[in-house]
């Protein structure tokens, strides 16, 4: 038995406002829905991640989910809540975002087109390509009325004494398009319902608006909240810029990272919208977690989840055993295993100094490494005194005064950790 959609999202959080009558319909049949995902980058971040999460409900409540990579509308900016316009994008740079974007959809969506409800992905690109301005207006335009268009409050917002910048005419003929998107969804999909974020309400009903002035049809719009962290800092964003589903701008490690950093009044949130557990098996996990919330149950469950989903459960593996050298009991081996990415990933903000490769030919004895030669402890009496305390470790071994650095000790053929106690690290990088 498939789940009730709108119940479903509901008791996960994911439910800002929608249409009267709308749960009504999705269960009296099998429907369609899209999701507009702005195509500006070749990769989602995870700010994109509920739409997709709602797509996926919809899906596994036996509907059709339908991805809208809005090539046209990603061309000219949306008003909802931003400032500045956006860039142009040529058709190549769209068309290698778009097939990167699907990737990373179908680990959680399923495409196989063998299904009734296979998700399907499309571009309003390939339908506002070829629409001429008078065409537009002509078949569009003149069922909206400019009263309509202004009384939105994406665009009061914008036009209000306060407001530092206009709005451009290409901004307020924005809810136009993405309404348009709706009534050729609703030709060409049958698609009766649009979802997106709280902000999207104004140029979602535009869009059932046109469906029911020009087509004299029934649309309907969902919208889920705009996820906030409990200490008021912005969802999905860190000092160095988007968490992104993509390795190579994020990495695994960085990933799982964000997630095992949560508050726990976040994860408790985050667990029900970015995982698919039931109900009481989350129930469960909050249970237990509040009766030992030190051991951070809740949080290493939600990252586990969501890294072996976005990443693979290889990607895991390595982002906990990278987690492990930082923070647990590791080994050299552990820190031989790490690639070059993660290495520094993890040692991001470790303190390092770049020595000529030529200092290994007899050795780079423990003294000038930890004082001389780079600066890590003040003075060679204070590096003889921490060695003979058993203080230092290179590579996480201790070593003592007549240990000398070789070349078989570099990481990655490149790097030696340094430790004093456990706290104070410095990295040496050697380089021809």
């Amino acid at each position: 038995m498939k789940k009730d959609f709108i119940e479903e999202v509901t008791w996960r959080g994911m439910i800002h406002d929608f249409m009267p009558g709308t749960q009504e319909h999705l269960n009296e049949s099998s429907r369609a829905a899209y999701v507009g995902i702005d195509p500006t980058a070749d990769s989602l971040h995870i700010g994109h991640l509920v739409g997709v999460m709602l797509l996926r409900h919809f899906q596994l409540a036996g509907h059709k989910p339908v991805a809208l990579i809005g090539g046209a509308t990603g061309m000219i900016g949306d008003p909802s809540g931003k400032s500045e316009e956006r860039n142009l994008l040529d058709e190549s740079t769209l068309r290698h975002n778009q097939d990167a974007i699907k990737l990373q959809l179908s680990k959680f969506l399923e495409f196989d087109k063998n299904q009734d409800n296979a998700a399907v992905l499309v571009n309003n690109y390939d339908w506002m390509k070829d629409f001429s301005f008078l065409d537009f207006i002509r078949d569009v335009g003149k069922h909206i009325t400019v009263n309509y268009m202004m009384a939105k409050d994406s665009v009061k917002k914008r036009l209000s004494k306060d407001a530092k910048e206009g709005m451009s005419f290409t901004e307020f003929t924005y809810q136009l398009v993405q309404g348009y998107d709706f009534l050729h969804l609703y030709r060409s999909q049958n698609c009766t319902l649009q979802m997106g974020g709280s902000d999207q309400w104004g140029n979602i009903t535009t869009g059932t608006e046109m469906i029911r002035r020009i087509d004299q049809g029934k649309g309907f719009a969902l919208t889920c909240p705009l996820i906030t962290k409990a200490d008021g800092t912005k969802f999905g964003k860190t000092a160095t810029g988007n968490i992104w589903l993509d390795p190579k701008k994020t990495s695994p490690y960085k990933f799982f990272q964000y997630w095992i950093n949560t508050s726990d009044e976040d994860a408790e949130k985050f667990i029900k919208i970015f995982t698919f557990l039931s109900k009481s098996e989350i129930e469960e996990l909050v249970k237990t977690h509040q009766e030992a919330p030190h051991q951070r149950l809740l949080q290493n469950k939600l990252a586990d989840i969501i890294t072996e989903t976005v990443h693979s459960a290889d990607a895991l593996e390595n982002a906990k055993k990278a987690s492990n050298v930082l923070f647990g009991k590791s080994t050299g081996e552990d820190l031989a295993e790490l690639d070059e990415d993660t290495f520094l990933d993890v040692f991001e903000g470790v303190p390092m100094k770049i020595l000529p490769n030529s200092i290994l030919e007899n050795g780079l004895d423990m003294i000038a490494a930890l004082s001389a030669e780079t600066g890590f402890l003040d003075s060679n009496g204070e590096a003889r005194r921490a060695l003979k305390q058993n203080a230092v470790a290179v590579n996480k071994s201790k070593v003592d005064e007549n240990f000398k650095i070789e070349s078989k000790n570099l990481i990655n053929n490149k790097y030696v950790l340094i430790n004093k106690g456990k706290k104070n690290m410095y990295l040496i990088k050697f380089e021809s």
